[in-house]
């Protein structure tokens, strides 16, 4: 099939690429100049592992490209899907781009002779596809859906640093579809995949993004809310509280003589708290729309505190070890990326920790892997902070380390390698990565959470 895919982000192009490896001609539509020559010259705008050595398979294959003429691509493709950003602006999902892109296939759709299905790809809450993108498709279509075009709502469920793993082999593959020739059309470019596909109204394939989302992010609250629990006993160390846990059979079941350890035991486990583009957004952006329905929703306002005020958690670790003082005070902090194997700083916790550290008069040794390869977040243009180009760099001499993203070549660093570079060996554990007995033995004054 041809496939059309309005918005070349992280979804977008993850989406583009993997169709194009189960056969499809896909076409990424953008209107950023750059974006589009980038990928037709195999390059992501984005780091995600493997990325660039498939993409550019596909583009050299000519399985993919991309282009800013909306119009030839619907055109040329008998589906489009809609990827494009949904961002937060005062704790509301902003629909923007989701209009514009509406209006533009809608007018494209008005040329067409043969039967297109539009799909809405972009995290949306319920009911927007069918009260805003239809109404604007048959606006400037002026054709109408079921007779002349249909439309489907297929949420994604990709984790930055596996995404294309996600996309080639989905857990399952939900299909909210406006009536049964939408879906059974639809459907089509997932031919190829084995997952199981669940057809269903608009508004519920909405509501299971948002409901997945929530889950995961409500369990990082609440082990983190266990973590602060266990820092005021003094006496708890959280993480044999969470092996305990996790070794309960109806969390990490049998299955023959081995036992199972489900990915979903990686969000039950205590840390700097969540971010990226969509767990803080998604969450609020659900709070706020429960509570326009007259739900206040306590749980998910609860879940959003938490986590906002988690990285602050580990400045106070770091004053309990360092001293309240922190002027003049080199703090190295490893990680910017909100987790590893991506260089997505949004919403990342290490930004609140750097803002209190310079506010305090300390200076910030910053250190990622990936996070400012391309460019320099603006959060960190101060002159108390330093971007270090390597991990020796950012704790030579440092008063103390912050972990914040667990990137393996930071789960490498043994004891001595911090003893023999800081002048004081002080390491914070916001991830709990660290063996603590050795770092305890070594000399180190270890902290960590929940701890």
């Amino acid at each position: 099939m041809k496939i059309s895919i309005v918005g070349t982000g992280y979804v977008g192009l993850i989406t583009g690429l993997s169709l194009a490896l189960l056969g499809h001609q896909v076409i990424c539509v953008d209107s950023d100049q750059n974006k589009i020559s980038k990928i037709n010259n195999g390059y992501s705008p984005f780091y995600e592992p493997g990325m660039d050595k498939l993409l550019k398979k596909e583009v050299a294959k000519k399985f993919l490209q991309a282009t800013n003429n909306l119009e030839r691509s619907i055109l040329e493709s008998s589906v489009t899907i809609i990827a494009v950003g949904t961002p937060t602006i005062k704790n509301k999902i902003d629909l923007s781009y989701i209009k514009v892109a509406a209006r533009q296939i809608g007018e494209a759709l008005a040329k067409s002779k043969k039967y297109h299905v539009v799909a809405v790809k972009s995290t949306v809450l319920p009911g927007v596809t069918e009260r805003l993108v239809k109404p604007i498709l048959e606006k400037y279509s002026k054709k109408k859906v079921g007779n002349n075009f249909g439309i489907c709502m297929n949420p994604e469920f990709l984790r930055e640093g596996c995404a294309i793993e996600d996309a080639l082999h989905p857990d399952r593959i939900v299909i909210g579809q406006i009536d049964e020739k939408s879906g059974k059309e639809f459907a089509k470019i997932y031919k190829k995949v084995s997952a199981p596909k669940i057809f269903t109204n608009l508004w519920t394939a909405e509501m299971t993004k948002y409901s997945a989302n929530a889950l995961l992010a409500t369990l990082i609250s609440f082990s983190n809310e266990i973590a602060r629990i266990a820092e005021q006993t003094g006496k708890v160390d959280i993480v044999d509280v969470w092996q305990g846990v996790h070794l309960d059979r109806r969390l990490s079941p049998y299955y023959g003589n081995k036992r199972i350890k489900p990915g979903i035991l990686n969000y039950i486990f205590s840390g700097c708290g969540y971010g990226g583009s969509c767990f803080p957004k998604d969450i609020q952006a659900l709070a706020t729309f429960a509570k326009e329905l007259g739900n206040p929703a306590p749980l998910l306002n609860s879940v959003i505190n938490i986590n906002k005020t988690q990285p602050h958690r580990l400045v106070l670790l770091l004053k309990k070890a360092l001293g309240e003082n922190l002027k003049q005070k080199k703090i190295a902090v490893l990680g910017l990326a909100f987790k590893p194997n991506t260089d997505d700083v949004r919403q990342s916790p290490a930004f609140p920790i750097i803002s209190q550290l310079i506010s305090q008069g300390a200076k910030a040794i910053v250190h990622d892997p990936m996070a400012y390869q391309k460019t320099i977040p603006e959060q960190l243009n101060n002159p108390s902070v330093i971007l270090a180009k390597s991990t020796e760099e950012a704790i030579k001499n440092a008063d103390a380390v912050i972990l914040v993203t667990a990137w393996k070549e930071y789960l490498k660093l043994s004891p001595h390698f911090f003893k023999k570079s800081m002048k004081l060996p002080i390491v914070i554990d916001g991830r709990r990565v660290y063996d603590k007995a050795s770092f305890l033995q070594a000399g180190i004054l270890y902290k960590g959470v929940g701890l």
